[in-house]
């Protein structure tokens, strides 16, 4: 293939793609999703059936496993995917079959899609040249939003010679030249290393701040989602599980899986036995012999029953053997993180191995005395949903 028709045909293929998601004009970019369902084989839901509502200028978080159906549902907002069912309204608007190209819509994927014969300065303003914007604006966008992802010094780079972080910049600079009603972005840190995660995730955060524009984000980072999101909705086998405010999901789990789910070191699960209802909460017993008193409300489950106690790494502390509520326990693995650590460690006769999280000062030999911070305990029922409190 020569040298004209290898620059024509990504120059097509790069004419149809932004045709399919350039956006038009748009009033408003709440997004409302009533009985969403997908499907691609006859009868076999990936998506069985979906209530949302995402407000304007909000950012939302979809995070859960791989598999969960998170992507394809950003996929049918952004009109990439069919929805087999339901009806997404953005704004007033039925948009089931409006075409991507005026949706209002900008996406960035977790690919980087860049276009190989280009610079980056012309792979970011390329939207901007078909839709005839003027040339000094098409500057003054791609000269902002390469400084916000600190790559002005590569605007001249073709795609070959950045590293994957930085083609991946260059894919959300892409979008946010556009100026959008609604972001979608579809898991676009996945390939930066660790400390351009962080950065990239306060740039989003301002930007987000900045344009008041509505903005969904699949992840399954559960760090991504609870620093970045106004709210989360977490994703398992094509439901929601349970939506809301960052805090209130990590405080309040609705069920055993958002709460191992959300927390990083993950909740401590651990299988224990109903003791006793008594006025403001319920004794259960762990390990055969500890008892732990917890602020749930099981009056409606039989004694000798068994539940899920659910404990977070950092309500964990040190005590003496002379506590009264002292739990033995050996150290197994000790993760050192500098102004923290992360331990590891067996109770006797629990199968569990539990988790805890303490200063990094903290000294962990052998065998230490555990205290449970009985407010912060969480109780879940044989059905793995959350108990009410007391």
């Amino acid at each position: 293939m020569d040298d004209m028709r290898i620059a024509a045909f990504p120059l097509r293929l790069a004419r149809a793609y932004i045709a399919a998601i350039t956006p038009q004009e748009a009033t408003m970019s709440r997004l409302v999703l009533r009985n969403i369902r997908k499907a691609y084989t006859r009868d076999q839901y990936i998506i069985p059936g979906l209530d949302l509502e995402i407000h304007d200028g909000e950012f939302m978080v979809f995070v859960g496993p791989s598999g969960c159906g998170k992507s394809t549902l950003l996929r049918m907002i952004a009109g990439l995917e069919d929805i087999t069912a339901g009806e997404l309204y953005i704004g007033d608007t039925l948009a089931n079959d409006i075409h991507a190209s005026k949706r209002g819509i900008a996406m960035v994927f977790q690919s980087y899609a860049l276009y190989p014969h280009m610079s980056v300065y012309d792979n970011m303003a390329f939207a901007l040249k078909l839709a005839k914007t003027p040339a000094a604006q098409i500057d003054a966008r791609v000269t902002r939003a390469a400084s916000i992802l600190q790559i002005t010094h590569l605007l001249a780079r073709k795609p070959k010679a950045l590293s994957g972080g930085q083609r991946q910049r260059v894919a959300i600079g892409r979008a946010i030249v556009r100026e959008p009603e609604v972001f979608l972005f579809d898991e676009p840190l996945s390939n930066l290393d660790a400390s351009l995660r962080l950065q990239m995730r306060v740039e989003l955060a301002k930007l987000h701040h900045d344009l008041g524009t509505t903005m969904i984000y699949v992840t399954h980072d559960q760090v991504e989602a609870m620093t970045l999101g106004d709210r989360i909705a977490v994703f398992s086998a094509g439901r929601i599980e349970q939506i809301g405010p960052p805090l209130a999901l990590y405080s309040e789990p609705v069920n055993v899986f958002v709460a191992g789910f959300l927390g990083s070191p993950r909740m401590n699960l651990l299988r224990c036995t109903l003791l006793a209802n008594r006025a403001g909460g319920t004794d259960v017993q762990l390990a055969g012999r500890h008892r732990v008193a917890t602020g749930r409300n099981a009056a409606a489950i039989a004694t000798g029953t068994q539940l899920t106690l659910g404990i977070r790494p950092e309500h964990i502390t040190l005590t003496s053997p002379a506590d009264p509520q002292a739990i033995a326990a050996r150290v197994d693995l000790i993760e050192h993180l500098g102004d923290m650590q992360v331990a590891y460690v067996e109770i006797e006769g629990l199968d569990e191995i539990v988790t805890i999280k303490l200063p990094g000062h903290a000294g962990l030999v052998g065998t230490v005395h555990l205290r449970i911070d009985t407010g912060c305990t969480q109780l879940f029922g044989p059905d793995g949903h959350a108990l009410p409190r007391g």
